[in-house]
């Protein structure tokens, strides 16, 4: 064996003269190591406790590895130990940006394994609830997009119109962020005198403010060079990753649950689903600026074609009694009682339902065995299922990409962790 640096190059020299099969210098020899990258669990352009051990050659990222579960809660095995109308607030805290529509989505769910179905009021008080939500959490993801990749004003513009939703939000249910505002067979509430108007002076002012989040974007020659033609996802490719919301038309897919699925009262409003052509930032981008516009067209038909009549399923013996009623009546106080301590009666059963949340499909399954507690359920997490695609997306681009590719995919950690 050869013991000094020059029997080596010796060797190496007779070798190559040799023409030995199997002597070849490889580009990884020439160029050393890759360099591996923690971009997070703190980081601001993860929008949350995201981790991604990405691998690097150069500027180029040749593998990429997302770690999840900083923000987890068990959220799904705490719903085991609870009544049904104990986990709403829970369903808060999943896409934090968008609480009534998950509240919405969960009482759904519930509301198809007792076989109820709401007044017609009751539907449009929660169409205007969810499409509410999407306006805002679309405000956000855009505003959040926008900044990550250097456009700082569009974030003053859609956080001015995001406290314009909270204020409504604060008048519908007393509060601006986790509202809870959901039950069970319907709502805690009717809407209050004046809110209907405020929320068409929101939808006149707020398209207004849109336009001029476009013409700053939109036509924008740098950010036009960050997102066009950047972490393009085929159709193919979003469908076989089961990637859904604005992600998956984004790629051309026309899916939306509101009309392939149609729940509440969508079947009865005229509205159409912004696709995409390329599956790049850019699409993605332009597919939520659409969706606000049709929910300002959404909004404006609910509240014409507002009915009268009750908002909660008129059920008895399911529905806590008139509070008057409890503290005068011997029964009532029993039924209240019973309500409140065993939870509804729910049959036994199992039950799927996903709704078109503003992330992509928020799904609850229930498998109950009776009474008032589920003995199982699970959460179809759309951010969860839309992140499942960063390796196959993030592999072959520049770093400096990372940031566009996450804005554009807008999730939230407390959903995809749960």
């Amino acid at each position: 064996m050869p013991t000094t640096t020059r029997e080596i190059e010796v060797q190496d020299s007779a070798a190559r003269a040799a023409g030995l099969e199997g002597y070849q210098q490889t580009t990884e020899d020439l160029v050393g190591e890759k360099l591996v990258l923690n971009m997070g669990p703190s980081h601001p352009a993860t929008h949350g406790v995201l981790r991604i051990v990405l691998e690097l050659d150069g500027e180029i990222i040749t593998r990429a590895d997302p770690d999840i579960g900083y923000l987890h809660r068990g959220d799904e095995k705490i719903a085991e130990n609870m009544q049904y109308n104990q986990f709403i607030p829970y369903t808060d805290r999943l896409d934090y940006l968008a609480p009534l529509a998950n509240n919405v989505a969960y009482a759904l769910a519930v509301e198809k394994l007792m076989g109820w179905e709401l007044p017609a009021r009751g539907q449009a008080i929660r169409t205007i609830c969810c499409e509410m939500a999407r306006i805002s959490a679309h405000l956000l993801g855009i505003g959040a997009y926008a900044m990550d990749v250097g456009a700082m004003t569009v974030f003053l513009y859609t956080f001015t119109q995001r406290e314009s939703i909270y204020n409504l939000c604060e008048l519908l249910t007393g509060a601006r962020f986790t509202t809870s505002y959901t039950r069970i067979g319907g709502q805690i509430r009717d809407l209050p005198e004046g809110f209907t108007d405020q929320l068409l002076k929101f939808c006149d002012e707020f398209l207004i403010s849109l336009d001029e989040v476009d013409t700053l974007l939109t036509r924008n020659k740098i950010f036009l060079g960050r997102t066009r033609d950047v972490g393009v996802i085929s159709k193919e490719d979003a469908i076989a990753w089961g990637l859904s919301g604005p992600n998956l038309r984004g790629s051309g897919v026309d899916h939306d649950l509101r009309k392939a699925n149609p729940y509440l009262d969508y079947h009865r409003y005229k509205f159409d689903i912004p696709v995409g052509s390329v599956g790049d930032c850019y699409d993605r981008y332009l597919v939520r600026m659409e969706e606000m516009r049709q929910s300002v067209l959404i909004l404006r038909q609910a509240v014409a074609g507002l009915p009268d009549g009750p908002i909660n399923v008129v059920d008895a013996k399911e529905r806590l009694p008139n509070k008057d009623r409890v503290l005068m009546s011997m029964e009532e106080l029993i039924h209240h009682f019973i309500l409140v301590t065993e939870g509804l009666d729910a049959p036994a059963g199992e039950v799927y339902f996903g709704a078109e949340n503003p992330k992509g499909e928020l799904g609850f399954y229930i498998h109950s065995k009776g009474g008032g507690v589920p003995y199982r359920l699970k959460i179809r997490a759309p951010s969860f299922v839309n992140l499942s695609i960063l390796p196959k997306l993030l592999e072959g681009c520049m770093m400096s990409d990372t940031v566009a590719i996450l804005g554009s995919l807008d999730f939230v950690m407390g959903e995809c962790d749960r």
